[in-house]
């Protein structure tokens, strides 16, 4: 595990003790809000947020910040997306948090001109600490690991419909579900991609694609050997934040599979 790696795993244990067990279960009616339909945040997400952009300053004064409350706070915080900055999300999985259940975590990248060059996934209640650098591998643990199918027939597909209209929730259903296994998908983001590296499941879509979200966990799933891009093959990029619509798998040709399925009902 590099010296950076160790850092960053001490600040996510630092958030997750201090601030996010301690709120687990244990939230106030005043302390949920709702930002958006299926979008909550929480006293919590908050002060975590504040610790973390605090100590990820002290590592680098130079690296903008970009946290997902503040970009909710202030839009303009997402033109630092375009330069060197650190990327976070407090809590990722507020929902399930908010009513008590795992999965949840924070996610953390490390992005400059667009690209995420290093991430870090954290399962605040496992204590499963996920590390990506661009062309370096990923790691679990500070173990190398390689993604790996289910082995299943047909494979496991977990997709998002949660912001999906009707039209799409309904082609999705007849044209895709047959083809695969279809699971509930964790509405976490920080479950979801080790998932589809750990033999958990083959295959996933993602509607919204914002950076807190994906930045971390895309960077880490492709350095597994996994595959995840935009439907037209593109790479994922932190600055194309409006862009929707993200495949990940994990494999090249599983990912090549889903994504021609895809095409036919789009």
């Amino acid at each position: 595990m590099s010296v950076l790696d160790r850092e960053i795993l001490a600040l996510v244990r630092r958030a997750t003790e201090e601030v996010i067990l301690p709120h687990y279960r244990n939230l106030g009616e005043a302390q949920v809000e709702e930002k958006a339909p299926n979008d909550l945040v929480t006293a919590a997400d908050r002060e975590s947020e504040a610790l973390l952009a605090e100590g990820l300053a002290k590592l680098n004064p130079g690296i903008a910040i970009v946290g997902e409350e503040a970009a909710d706070a202030d839009p303009g915080v997402m033109d630092r997306l375009a330069g060197p900055c650190w990327i976070i999300d407090p809590i990722d999985g507020t929902n399930n948090f908010a009513n008590g259940r795992a999965p949840f975590g924070i996610l953390i990248a490390l992005a400059e001109d667009g690209i995420a060059q290093s991430g870090w996934i954290y399962d605040c209640l496992t204590g499963r600490f996920c590390a990506a650098h661009r062309g370096k591998g990923a790691f679990v643990g500070g173990d190398p690991i390689q993604a790996r199918t289910t082995d299943e027939t047909p494979p496991v597909a977990a997709i998002s419909t949660v912001f999906l209209d009707i039209s799409e929730r309904e082609a999705i259903r007849e044209h895709i579900a047959p083809h695969y296994r279809m699971v509930d998908i964790p509405r976490c983001a920080a479950e979801q991609y080790p998932r589809l590296a750990l033999g958990e499941n083959d295959v996933s879509v993602f509607n919204r694609a914002l950076p807190w979200d994906h930045a971390a966990g895309a960077l880490w799933l492709n350095e597994a050997g996994g595959m995840v891009a935009r439907p037209d093959g593109a790479p994922y990029r932190v600055d194309e934040w409006e862009r929707t619509g993200l495949i990940g798998a994990a494999t090249p040709a599983l990912w090549e599979e889903l994504t021609e399925r895809l095409r036919h009902i789009s």
